[in-house]
C-alpha cells in the first residue's frame, strides 16, 4: 500500500476511530464500532470494508456476526505512534495529551483512567506501562544497547516467573522479542514486542491487572501491587 493511500485511509474521523477503539486487541462487532463512533451501521460496514480492503482490519465471521481486529500488532504499532504526534490537549498527566479535550465527566473520567494504566493493543500502556518499563530496564532484564534486547538475566527473570515467549519470537519475519513503543499519554516510551506482550497477558491472567468496564483501561488489584514490588521492585503506581 502506498503512503498516500494509508493516509487517505487514516484521514477520516470514523475510520481513525474504530482504529483507536480496537487498540484494546480486542474483536469487535460492527454495531459495538458504529455506537462507538456514533455513526449509522450502514456508514460503520463501509468504512469497515475500506480498512479491511487497506489490510489495517481482519475480519471473523461466526454465523451471522461479523468481527473485526486490528491485522496485527505492526497495524496497533502504527496507530499508536500516530497518536503521539497528535496536538497536545488536555491537562497532562490526567488525561491522554494528545485526545481532544473530554465533552462530560463520563469522558473525561475514562480518559484519566486510560492516561493510569491501559492496554496498547496487546501490552501496557499508559503511566503502569512506563513503570513497568523502566523497573524492566533498572533491574537489568532488558537493555537498549544497540536496540532494546532480552538480556540472560530477563530470559531467567521469565523462567523463574513460568512464562514462556512465543517459540519463533525474534527470528526472522516474526515479531521481535522487545520493541520500545512510544506512549501517547505520557510520550515516553513503555515496552512491545513478545515481551511485553507476554507481561500484559501474564498480569491480566494472574489477576495483576483487571479491565475497568468493557474499554482500555486497567487497575492494578491488590495482588498486582504486591507482585510488581516483589518481582520488579515497584515501590510507586500511578493513581
Amino acid at each position: 500500500m502506498s503512503l498516500a493511500r494509508l493516509a487517505a485511509l487514516l484521514a477520516d474521523p470514523t475510520r481513525a476511530a474504530f482504529c483507536t477503539a480496537l487498540l484494546d486487541g480486542r474483536a469487535w462487532t460492527a454495531g459495538e464500532l458504529a455506537r462507538q463512533a456514533g455513526v449509522a451501521p450502514s456508514t460503520a460496514s463501509e468504512h469497515l470494508s475500506r480498512l479491511i480492503e487497506g489490510g489495517l482490519l481482519a475480519e471473523e465471521r461466526q454465523g451471522r456476526h461479523r468481527y473485526v481486529r486490528l491485522a496485527g500488532p505492526e497495524v496497533a504499532t502504527l496507530i499508536e505512534d500516530l497518536s503521539a504526534f497528535t496536538p497536545p490537549t488536555g491537562t497532562p498527566g490526567r488525561a491522554p495529551t494528545g485526545s481532544p479535550a473530554p465533552r462530560s465527566l463520563r469522558e473525561s473520567t475514562r480518559l484519566s483512567a486510560e492516561a493510569r494504566a491501559r492496554t496498547c493493543y496487546d501490552h501496557l500502556a499508559g503511566r503502569l506501562g512506563v513503570t513497568v518499563g523502566d523497573a524492566v530496564l533498572a533491574r537489568g532484564l532488558v537493555t537498549e544497547e544497540d536496540g532494546p534486547t532480552l538480556t540472560a538475566a530477563g530470559r531467567a527473570w521469565l523462567t523463574d516467573l513460568g512464562a514462556e515467549l512465543p517459540p519463533r519470537a525474534g527470528r526472522p519475519g516474526a515479531r521481535p522479542v522487545v520493541r520500545t513503543c512510544l506512549d501517547w499519554t505520557e510520550r515516553r516510551n513503555h515496552l512491545g514486542g513478545a515481551f511485553g506482550a507476554l507481561l500484559c497477558r501474564t498480569a491480566l491472567d494472574r489477576s495483576w491487572v483487571e479491565r475497568i468496564g468493557s474499554g482500555r483501561a486497567l487497575r492494578v488489584t491488590p495482588d498486582g501491587e504486591r507482585a510488581l514490588r516483589e518481582l520488579l521492585g515497584v515501590e510507586s503506581l500511578p493513581v
